[in-house]
């Protein structure tokens, strides 16, 4: 049965993979700066621009949060399945993702970030 509502159940999830996604772009940077790519500048720069855009929207999410006092805690990781507990205001509710789905919604939410960090490119591109 849920215990949270829609409002707080789509702030922890927005959190809970925007975490996901900030650690995959730090790996995702070290990895490009480690590789034999000739010009790296362009991607470091993209990747940056999404971990900053990421950072920044789950600071306001992690403030709202803490105003609804919220969180999110993982709770057992297997090989196919990891359970997180969201607790909001004396509610709880346990959540098991299938770690694919997990992979894609991380997946999704980069994706939305690279299309964010390129709008500036987007519309200078046009104006030539």
């Amino acid at each position: 049965m849920r215990q949270l509502n829609e409002e707080e159940a789509n702030i922890a999830n927005r959190f809970l993979f925007l975490s996901m996604a900030i650690v995959v772009l730090h790996q995702d940077s070290a990895y490009i700066r480690k590789s034999p790519l000739k010009i790296k500048e362009n991607y470091i720069e993209l990747i940056g621009k999404m971990i900053t855009m990421a950072t920044n929207e789950r600071r306001l999410l992690r403030k709202k949060m803490q105003a609804m006092h919220m969180q999110v805690v993982t709770l057992d990781q297997n090989g196919s399945f990891t359970s997180y507990l969201f607790t909001c205001q004396g509610k709880e509710e346990k959540c098991n993702y299938f770690n694919p789905a997990i992979r894609s919604k991380v997946k999704d939410l980069l994706g939305e970030l690279m299309q964010k960090a390129q709008r500036p490119y987007q519309t200078s591109a046009a104006n030539v």
